[in-house]
């Protein structure tokens, strides 16, 4: 009776796996997953303690699926460096846009079509557009909404480019700051 019982758990074991495994890298390929950010490029907004407290964030693979990035938006891309490694960066500018490089070599670029340009907020300390140049939208592997560890740091991920880093031309598009005067 006993050897009954436990071939029924092992065979519910087995099932439940093998429906759980699909199911979970599916979930982790399509959805979402979690990622933990090291080094300083992202300071202060992720890793405001350096390393000792390393900010674990949830990336949303499903908003990128079309390229739906918008301007302020914390994403992580695959390196154009470095295939095996993957970078997180804000987005500063959109194809199209024309932005003021901090050190690229054209000071001044207009972002190509299919492209955006990223930074991290550490400026100094980043591996980022303003080394290897515009990205490819097809490199975003997810854009980063909540912050989940460490537990007092729990927190969604807004959406901001810093004043001094907004693209200096935008065609077709209205700014932030255009839209805020509107609303008043």
């Amino acid at each position: 009776m006993a050897q009954k019982a436990g071939r029924r758990y092992v065979r519910a074991f087995v099932s439940g796996f093998f429906v759980a495994v699909p199911v979970t890298v599916t979930v982790l390929d399509r959805l979402a997953y979690v990622a933990r950010v090291d080094g300083a490029s992202m300071q202060p907004s992720l890793n405001p303690e350096g390393a000792s407290a390393p900010d674990v964030v949830l990336l949303n693979r499903w908003s990128v699926r079309n390229y739906q990035v918008q301007r302020g938006d914390i994403v992580s891309v695959v390196s154009p460096k470095n295939p095996k490694q993957k970078i997180i960066k804000r987005v500063i500018a959109l194809e199209g846009d024309f932005i003021k490089t901090l050190g690229y070599k054209n000071r001044y670029l207009r972002v190509p079509d299919g492209h955006l340009w990223i930074e991290g907020d550490h400026h100094g300390h980043s591996f980022d557009s303003n080394t290897f140049g515009p990205v490819s939208l097809g490199l975003i592997h997810g854009k980063a909404s909540h912050i989940i560890w460490p537990p007092n740091r729990w927190q969604k991920i807004k959406p901001s480019v810093p004043p001094d880093r907004r693209p200096m031309l935008n065609w077709g598009e209205s700014t932030e700051d255009e839209d805020d005067d509107e609303e008043k």
